[in-house]
């Protein structure tokens, strides 16, 4: 399948397309190509994001990894959950959050004017919203404070509502996945999805490549995360065989879970006519 439209921003996934992480996300292998395929859009002037459906660290916090290995992503580039939360949160009202994850999971949403609080910190009070990302360490205590904030009226937000990610190691668990699936049991709440593949997200990053949504190329290795996402909002779907689905998996995917082209290597992006030789050249 060709393009739909002509691409000029590109987004990236990270775990399984830019990189491979060990389960606990503290070391990085970075995959063949990668370093190259960023340097060369840089070097043809067509922007770039990479979003990451993890949210443990803040997105400069992030970046700097990334770049400490080798991948050259600026702290502007570099975004999570946590980033399209933040901008939403603000733009909608929302003042005061209850955050069920790590420290880093509502850096953002701080820095962007939400007031936030910790499963677990003393008088939390009345709460506009809940928001789950990574929390490893989540306990029942943390679900049932979560669980009466979404009683008292507060929305449910929701960083990745993924199963599965893709590691140096394996399938490893996606934490929020499960601990929203203990609070909806509970709640049968609604959930406000913010990571991949909401529409929220495309959104978001077709705003900071300052392009359209159909100029964008969502590059990614799971065909219910960024190929749903690409192929929704109209964008260009390209899967990558170095995450969780091999190139037999990408060849029997249907519908709205079929990529438009499939690479071998994430470098592969850079042939077969893709994307523009500069963004000087598309009109």
């Amino acid at each position: 399948m060709s393009a739909m439209h002509p691409v000029r921003g590109v987004m990236f996934d990270l775990d399984g397309t830019l990189l491979l992480s060990d389960r606990s996300l503290g070391a990085y292998e970075v995959l063949p190509g990668a370093p190259e395929v960023l340097t060369a859009l840089e070097a043809r002037g067509i922007p770039f994001v990479v979003l990451t459906n993890g949210s443990a660290y803040p997105p400069a916090e992030q970046a700097a990894r990334l770049r400490k290995i080798g991948l050259p992503v600026s702290d502007a580039q570099m975004f999570t959950p946590s980033s399209v939360t933040a901008d939403h949160m603000s733009r909608n009202g929302i003042k005061r959050t209850l955050v069920l994850g790590v420290r880093g999971v509502g850096h953002a949403l701080t820095e962007a004017g939400v007031e936030t609080v910790f499963t677990g910190e003393a008088h939390a009070g009345e709460v506009d919203a809940v928001y789950v990302g990574w929390h490893p360490e989540c306990a029942m205590k943390d679900i049932e404070a979560a669980c009466a904030a979404i009683g008292a009226g507060a929305k449910l937000y929701v960083a990745s509502d993924v199963p599965f990610f893709a590691t140096r190691h394996g399938r490893a668990m996606g934490y929020s996945y499960a601990i929203v699936g203990a609070i909806r049991r509970v709640t049968r709440a609604p959930m406000i999805l913010m990571g991949k593949p909401s529409q929220h997200a495309l959104r978001f990053v077709a705003k900071k490549l300052g392009v359209a949504k159909r100029a964008v190329c969502v590059v990614g290795d799971d065909p219910a995360v960024e190929i749903v996402m690409a192929r929704r909002g109209g964008a260009t779907a390209v899967a990558v065989t170095t995450g969780i689905t091999s190139a037999a998996e990408w060849a029997r995917q249907p519908g709205m879970r079929r990529p438009h082209r499939v690479l071998a290597r994430i470098d592969d992006l850079l042939g077969g006519n893709l994307l523009p030789e500069s963004s000087r050249t598309e009109t």
